[in-house]
């Protein structure tokens, strides 16, 4: 490939618009990743339960449990990536979706009596209640956010 040939491919408007969008793309997903890490340490701390010392323990209820309410969070968290227009927008949508869910999940656990216990026995059905409750929560507010 000659060198004009190099210089017209990088002057495209689609490789311009990959260098131009690019770094944009990446401090929207570090910004995202950092809620949802954010969101996932805080629900871990505002469980009743030791979630993470029972999932290094080996308890699959715990693990799936946890595992839901990662994905949960995710979800609404990468709407509000796709809809938003700005960081701002991003960050405003994100902190409001993830302070909703984790207030529901709250509320689901209260819902669910005696969860905690049963977690913490292992048992497996009341982690696939618990992951259902806050799946089905998180597309429902993923859903709010397009409007």
């Amino acid at each position: 490939m000659s060198t004009s040939n190099v210089a017209g491919v990088l002057s495209s408007p689609e490789v311009q618009a990959f260098a131009n969008g690019f770094p944009v793309m990446m401090l929207h997903l570090a910004v995202t990743l950092g809620m949802l890490a954010a969101a996932a340490t805080i629900y871990a701390l505002l469980t009743p339960w030791r979630e993470v010392h029972l999932i290094r323990q080996g308890n699959a209820a715990a693990a799936t449990g946890f595992a839901a309410v990662m994905v949960s969070l995710a979800i609404p968290l990468a709407v509000s990536l796709s809809v938003s227009t700005s960081l701002r927008d991003i960050v405003i949508w994100g902190v409001a979706s993830v302070v909703l869910q984790l207030l529901v999940f709250r509320l689901v656990d209260l819902l669910l009596t005696g969860l905690p216990q049963r977690i913490e026995r292992g048992e497996i059905s009341a982690a696939v209640v618990l992951a259902g409750a806050k799946l089905a929560t998180s597309l429902v507010i993923a859903s709010a956010l397009t409007g």
